[in-house]
């Protein structure tokens, strides 16, 4: 089977596309958010290891000549790393279909007009709850005003298509699915219901946390009526859904409906590591080849590579589990911070 089609994107063993990339620009967050980040300490990559706006670049060209067309810069929490706008002005320079960012919104209104006019086109904002006593349980620190502010802030700079994302948690935020969507109005942005997954840092994961989309549905529905399925336009996660006011949202069902099948995304590091799946062990090092003067071609040979021989279906793997635990114990990860889901990138 060829890697690629005549004139289309490279293809891997189950003719998955390689057209999303999510880069990373920082591993760091201002956050400690209960299901993804909470230990106490964590192992950082070394400052000298992460790359500079120009590499991210040059690796984005590389990725646009095999094929992606979405970019989402991701963290960790990407607004702390420094002069953010300029990269972000670097990426929409670029003929790029999107261009998006996810972010806590901590520090969102005191940057959302530069990202604005830098050329950002979209925005994710994670949002877990609405009460501040619970968001300071859930992320360990006392910053609800300042999401809910980020979030205010993000209509009048201009932007729109802004998605809302929710880890939705049996026992912890199942009560405020409706208060969610009601919010998501005002904003105004689309809501999306995630699935508590088991990856990267989740050493607390349980299969008992975890909100099925199916009980999601229940919820909604028992509220508002019928809800009715909407076509996917293209292979993004998040199913959508369409109330019957036609108010709309998604639910990303990885854990127990995976979409692997569809699955076109990539992570890339803030230090150039290259991963295929968020469940992947291993990744691809394109920053060393990058700084020892490997050509545009050299670069592009080794990413067709890895990606024609994908098989990941990580997530579908782990549904065939039984017993199932959090996926990577603590003591790999404090070996291998690479393994951390703020470290890859959601």
């Amino acid at each position: 089977m060829s890697a690629t089609d005549a004139s289309g994107p490279v293809l891997d063993r189950y003719r998955r596309p390689l057209r999303n990339l999510r880069i990373s620009v920082t591993d760091r967050c201002n956050l400690r958010c209960r299901y993804c980040m909470p230990e106490a300490e964590y192992v950082w990559l070394p400052r000298r290891d992460l790359l500079t706006f120009e590499e991210i670049s040059t690796l984005v060209d590389v990725f646009m000549s095999l094929g992606v067309d979405k970019v989402r810069v991701t963290g960790g929490e990407p607004l702390l790393r420094h002069d953010l706008p300029t990269l972000v002005g670097m990426l929409a320079a670029k003929p790029l279909r999107d261009l998006a960012m996810t972010t806590n919104g901590v520090l969102l209104a005191d940057h959302v007009e530069a990202l604005r006019a830098a050329g950002l086109r979209r925005l994710t904002v994670s949002l877990d709850t609405l009460r501040a006593e619970r968001s300071k349980t859930l992320s360990q620190r006392n910053t609800h005003p300042q999401v809910l502010a980020g979030l205010a802030s993000i209509a009048p700079a201009g932007f729109t298509d802004t998605k809302i994302d929710t880890v939705a948690l049996r026992g912890i935020n199942d009560d405020e699915l409706v208060d969610l969507v009601e919010y998501a109005r005002t904003v105004p942005a689309e809501v999306r219901f995630i699935e508590y997954m088991d990856v990267g840092g989740a050493t607390t994961w349980s299969p008992d946390l975890v909100l099925s989309r199916a009980d999601m549905l229940e919820t909604l529905t028992a509220h508002y009526g019928p809800i009715t399925p909407l076509p996917a336009s293209d292979v993004a996660p998040a199913d959508r859904f369409a109330l019957p006011d036609g108010t709309t949202f998604g639910i990303i069902s990885s854990t127990t409906q995976p979409f692997c099948a569809t699955c076109d995304r990539s992570r890339l590091t803030a230090d150039g590591m290259w991963f295929r799946c968020l469940y992947a062990i291993e990744g691809t090092n394109l920053r060393d080849p990058l700084r020892d003067g490997a050509s545009f071609e050299e670069l592009r040979q080794l990413i067709t590579g890895r990606w024609a021989a994908r098989t990941d279906r990580g997530a579908v793997d782990r549904l065939a589990e039984r017993d199932r635990t959090p996926f990577v114990p603590l003591a790999m990860l404090r070996s291998n911070p690479h393994l951390e889901m703020h470290t890859r990138g959601g």
